[in-house]
């Protein structure tokens, strides 16, 4: 029923059209010693919601995972950029991120890194060094892992009538329907290591980034230098 007045709703509204957004690899540094942290982001241009390669994107996402120095748990994270994290102690705490929009996205990872010299350069490095390795040789063991986790996160998100009122309205929104759970199941089932090899260099590898910093980001890496580390053979 809800997903019967979301459809009456958003078939009766209209729908201008819009230049498709244009996607360019930058950098933006504003340096604030005073904030005492350095926040950073580094992305790439994703897909849209309707894209095929978007539960693909999702899984290389979930790969990538978080980790937050205050919850603990290094040791046992099941992603091994967040074990890495751990045992090197730097960033404070990271999230890997794909926001999507109409006709494109962005895909990345966002990090908060204590004042020191080498803290920035170090995250910066971990998680290019991340994205590489996904494009090389990620394991289907690790696939198929990200992909239980993808699904248990999504119906996660759909527990109580709230939640599931907002998953509907914005399936509405982007597809124009509600998809059912055996679907979405069934796409993300069907993510193999060689579809995320593809997408990750499709998406990802050797791409322009675009990074913003904000804080103490003194040692935050000179952009040539990032976009080279986009495709760089040293693993």
């Amino acid at each position: 029923r809800h997903a019967r007045h979301a459809q009456a709703v958003v078939s009766t509204q209209s729908t201008g059209d819009y230049a498709a957004g244009r996607y360019t690899g930058s950098l933006m540094n504003y340096r604030d010693d005073a904030i005492g942290l350095a926040h950073v982001a580094i992305a790439v241009e994703g897909t849209s919601w309707t894209n095929p390669d978007y539960f693909a994107l999702m899984v290389a996402n979930t790969l990538v995972g978080s980790w937050n120095r205050a919850e603990g748990g290094g040791k046992t994270q099941p992603s091994k950029l967040a074990r890495k994290m751990f045992e090197q102690g730097k960033p404070q705490s990271y999230m890997s991120f794909n926001t999507c929009y109409k006709d494109t996205g962005l895909w990345g990872a966002y990090g908060v890194c204590e004042r020191q010299d080498d803290a920035v350069r170090v995250f910066i490095d971990s998680i290019q060094g991340e994205w590489r390795r996904l494009f090389r040789s990620v394991s289907p063991g690790e696939v198929q892992r990200a992909k239980n986790m993808l699904k248990t996160m999504l119906l996660s998100q759909c527990d109580g009538t709230t939640a599931v009122c907002e998953d509907i309205g914005r399936q509405m929104l982007t597809y124009g329907r509600r998809i059912p759970l055996a679907e979405i199941d069934a796409r993300i089932e069907a993510v193999t290591p060689a579809m995320l090899k593809r997408v990750m260099g499709e998406y990802v590898y050797d791409r322009d980034p675009v990074v913003v910093g904000l804080g103490s980001t003194e040692g935050l890496p000179d952009y040539g230098l990032l976009k080279n580390q986009m495709s760089s053979p040293l693993d």
